[in-house]
């Protein structure tokens, strides 16, 4: 009995989908084996990253009961993070990163003149740079200005405010830069950075810089933790 054209049709399309199937079943089982592999490269680039930044998590938890007073919004560090490579400009207009700092614990502050909390807090900055800047600790404080970008620099002149570095990104991208990680919600935001660039603290709003509570804070965190805690 020979086939009507119909049943070589109806044949010739399930041939079509086994054939199909089999293609698929290939495309699934190739792609989850990459995937599988570019998931393995990304777990081992992050397990390296949080082994390099678990110390930052002991100093977190040990200066934790420091958090109090006029620097009680301080929230330690719980799990390792490692901050973007942010960059920004420095007064010269030279491009800088924070890994520039590497080996100094770095207050890092973001402000801006339309943020009325951070030009209030501004002084108390320059206050505890002129305390405790030098070779182990920098206040850094860049500005996201995006318009009129004269107006930080008279700002900081105006309110006599020499000590602390000038460092600005007119795109604002840092922000968004710390915000991708969950470090940036809001203006002023201050993140307390060890030296290999690893998240110690995180302060969301302003805070009294200058006061004894933050002077006892920061030096604690200038401390390093000894190998073999």
């Amino acid at each position: 009995m020979t086939d009507t054209p119909r049943q070589s049709l109806d044949q010739l399309r399930r041939r079509r989908l086994v054939l199909l199937g089999v293609l698929l079943g290939l495309v699934l089982i190739v792609g989850g084996a990459v995937a599988g592999a570019v998931y393995g490269i990304g777990t081992f680039k992050r397990n390296a990253a949080d082994g390099a930044c678990a110390s930052a998590v002991e100093l977190a938890r040990r200066i934790a009961p420091l958090a109090r007073g006029e620097v009680a919004a301080f929230v330690v560090a719980e799990q390792p993070l490692r901050l973007p490579d942010l960059a920004f400009r420095d007064a010269a207009g030279s491009e800088r990163h924070l890994s520039d700092w590497r080996g100094r614990t770095v207050l890092l502050n973001l402000w801006a003149t339309w943020c009325v909390p951070c030009r209030k807090e501004m002084p108390a900055l320059e206050a505890l740079e002129q305390k405790l800047g030098g070779g182990s600790f920098e206040v850094v404080a860049v500005n996201i200005d995006t318009r009129d970008l004269d107006k930080p620099k008279n700002f900081l002149k105006d309110a006599n405010l020499t000590r602390l570095g000038y460092f600005s990104d007119q795109k604002a991208k840092v922000f968004q830069d710390l915000k991708a990680v969950g470090r940036a919600l809001g203006m002023p935001t201050s993140v307390l950075v060890d030296g290999q660039g690893c998240e110690i603290a995180t302060i969301a709003g302003p805070a009294e810089w200058a006061s004894d509570d933050a002077i006892k804070l920061l030096k604690a965190a200038m401390t390093p933790v000894k190998a073999g805690f």
